[in-house]
């Protein structure tokens, strides 16, 4: 073992255990260009190279441009030896087409060639006379490869001795095959009688072929719920090493997946329902869902019928059709979670979870689950039933048929936890993508251990984010310039953990996140039973750690609307959260205003005071505001204000920036802290013990 150290411009590289050729297969194989990483490279556009390692001899093939226009140099290294030889091909010079160099072409040059085999670099150093309109410059040459620890991105650096070190070319490539994916973009036509047929078409190839890795990514309409699809398509190339060829027609993307589809489910246009009953089969049948105007389209692609759902159901009511077939299928179906294809019902539908469940195998329904729509209630009863404790249920409630507090309440009667909505985007890709090797989710704590933190004679005001991080105001304008809290969709850390990397990652000082929604997904805790809930709890606890979440917020509307319904926490309920969540620095509850408080050693449970809507002036929200901070006369007065996700922060700083010194915005942290150490509030609970 002995160690050189290069200079070269300004460069030093140290290298270790050196030896000759290219003695490691590591680096041998196809390496495609990362553009948005790379020196722009004109006129050839791309580069990739070919490593080819032999018993003999090892050539590096560098092929500059695609298609018909192609600059190919290659270079020899004979095995056991530290040094290479090179014909340069042509006058091109190209790393640089448009700077008045030539090349010497048809030259033979040799040069060193050391390869660092502890730190996987490869280094070529050659000399040769670069021709100028003024005579010739000796050029000495550097090209250096260096291998990612996993063996598939290589960062290649072209170091000449006239540039500084400022501006060298630099280019990332990887493992051809290596993060490869096909992209589709939906139209924005979720009508029944419109693209839905071709939507839910795409939905289920998407669901069948990422079950065994990413392939196929959607980017959706602008309007979509989850705002973030063009923004994580972004992020996988810029942060993940993804290349996407982008399929624009239904035949390209039949073309490329064919092979991969056992056969076709048809639904009947004429009963919605079989639409959710097609999808169930094509999970477990591996075939994919179409209309009656698609058949013909996919036969000519040598795909079967394996089975065909019009006509057959014409005398059932849907809960008779979701009856019968869960009474088919239902054992054959994953017992960890089932899929609610509700939200948007009549000729709009948007199925967009779909793909996951296709994926997973898992019964799909879009089933009343109000008590009084008797004969869906019981079948929707049925299915949650049948899954395991604290089983997923995706997707989200029908809007036409049941609320959102009938949906939550049945699954947590059933020991489950929902994980909406339906429109969630793009999971079977997502669930593949891992974190950044060494990734660890950090919040952005503003309270230290051993502070003694004391209430000035304030009106303290906290804001927390409604409906999660996928909906709403994390990509609109004002983030990061005021202290606020977001609600965690914690379930994600483990559906696809790459999706909170993104919020993590991007998070400014002022993003504090909070573990949600009562539990290890979105509960009610005064319906979950009593022997579940203690487990749901830790298991809440579990993902809280994982995350670095150290505030918690609750929220039942088991018992009603949300106003005139009873929100507040029984004692009894109030001690699980205390007894199994012991790290945590506060709990907060509610939705709307609720008016459940206590303190617990030092450790406080604040309600919200404040739902901030969309629908309510700034000049009314501040007049709401400076009232609350009236009839609260005592000081510190701690306001926890809920700030409805169809406002974007800047509405919010503005309505803040006009209240006077006596309101003061913290984080949430930090608020929860003082809270604690003076409790201004009146305790209240449930049932008052």
């Amino acid at each position: 073992m002995f160690k050189r150290l290069l200079l070269l411009s300004g460069v030093f590289i140290v290298f270790s255990q050196i030896s000759v050729g290219i003695p490691s297969s590591s680096f041998s194989g196809k390496w495609i260009l990362i553009s948005e990483k790379s020196s722009p490279i004109e006129l050839y556009g791309t580069l990739s190279l070919d490593i080819v390692q032999n018993m003999d001899q090892s050539r590096i093939i560098f092929n500059w441009g695609s298609g018909n226009r192609v600059h190919k140099d290659t270079i020899y290294l004979d095995a056991g030896q530290n040094r290479f030889t090179w014909l340069i091909p042509d006058r091109v010079f190209p790393p640089n087409v448009f700077l008045g160099v030539r090349m010497p072409a048809q030259t033979k040059i040799r040069g060193t060639a050391v390869f660092d085999s502890l730190n996987k670099i490869i280094s070529l150093t050659k000399k040769y006379p670069l021709h100028t309109s003024q005579g010739d410059y000796l050029m000495t040459e550097t090209d250096i490869f260096t291998l990612s620890n996993d063996n598939n991105i290589l960062h290649l650096s072209l170091l000449f001795s006239s540039r500084n070190s400022k501006h060298h070319y630099n280019y990332v490539l990887k493992r051809k095959g290596y993060r490869e994916a096909m992209l589709v973009k939906l139209s924005d036509n979720w009508v029944i009688q419109g693209d839905l047929d071709i939507q839910a078409m795409l939905l289920s190839i998407q669901g069948l072929v990422n079950r065994s890795g990413p392939e196929l990514y959607f980017i959706y309409p602008d309007n979509w719920d989850y705002h973030f699809t063009g923004d994580f398509y972004k992020y996988l190339k810029q942060k993940k090493n993804y290349t996407f060829r982008q399929l624009h027609t239904l035949t390209e993307v039949m073309n490329v997946f064919k092979d991969r589809l056992k056969g076709y489910i048809v639904w009947d246009k004429k009963k919605p329902a079989t639409m959710d009953v097609a999808f169930t089969l094509a999970g477990l049948r591996d075939g994919i869902v179409v209309s009656e105007e698609l058949i013909s389209f996919v036969k000519n692609f040598g795909i079967p019928v394996l089975e065909d759902l019009r006509e057959k159901y014409n005398s059932m009511e849907d809960y008779e059709i979701y009856s019968q077939v869960f009474q088919k299928v239902g054992k054959e179906c994953n017992r960890n979670m089932a899929v609610w294809l509700g939200g948007e019902h009549g000729e709009v539908r948007k199925p967009a979870i779909a793909d996951w469940g296709v994926m997973k195998r898992a019964f799909f329904t879009d089933l009343s689950t109000k008590v009084s729509d008797t004969h869906e209630y019981t079948v929707s009863k049925k299915i949650m039933s049948s899954l395991k404790p604290l089983s997923v249920i995706y997707g989200w409630h029908t809007y036409t048929k049941d609320k959102e507090r009938d949906y939550v309440t049945l699954a947590s009667q059933c020991g489950l936890r929902v994980e909406g909505l339906h429109t969630l985007p793009n999971i079977s890709f997502m669930h593949h993508v891992p974190p950044e090797p060494g990734f660890r989710f950090h919040n952005n704590h503003t309270i230290k251990d051993k502070v003694h933190y004391k209430p000035r004679k304030k009106v303290y005001i906290s804001c927390v984010q409604t409906d999660c991080l996928g909906l709403g105001a994390w990509n609109q304008p004002g983030r990061g310039k005021i202290p606020y809290a977001w609600e965690v969709t914690m379930n994600w850390s483990w559906i696809a953990p790459a999706m909170l990397e993104y919020f993590y990652s991007q998070a400014t000082p002022n993003d504090y996140f909070i573990g949600s929604l009562s539990g290890p997904g979105y509960i009610y805790p005064k319906a979950v039973p009593e022997n579940i809930l203690p487990v749901m709890i830790d298991s809440a606890r579990t993902l809280m750690k994982y995350l670095d979440l150290n505030a918690f917020e609750i929220m039942d509307y088991s018992e009603g609307s949300t106003i005139e319904g009873n929100t507040d926490l029984p004692q009894k309920i109030i001690n699980q959260y205390y007894n199994h969540m012991p790290d945590v620095i506060g709990f907060i509850n509610g939705y709307a205003p609720s008016y459940t408080f206590t303190v617990k050693n030092k450790i406080p449970l604040i309600s919200f005071d404040y739902y901030l809507s969309p629908d309510r002036t700034e000049e009314e929200i501040l007049a709401d505001l400076k009232e609350l901070a009236k009839i609260n006369p005592q000081r510190p007065y701690f306001l926890l204000l809920h700030v409805r996700q169809w406002n974007n922060i800047d509405k919010v700083i503005h309505i803040i920036n006009g209240l006077n010194k006596g309101f003061e915005v913290i984080p949430l942290d930090r608020f929860l802290k003082l809270a604690g150490e003076k409790p201004t509030f009146q305790e209240h609970s449930l049932d008052g013990k």
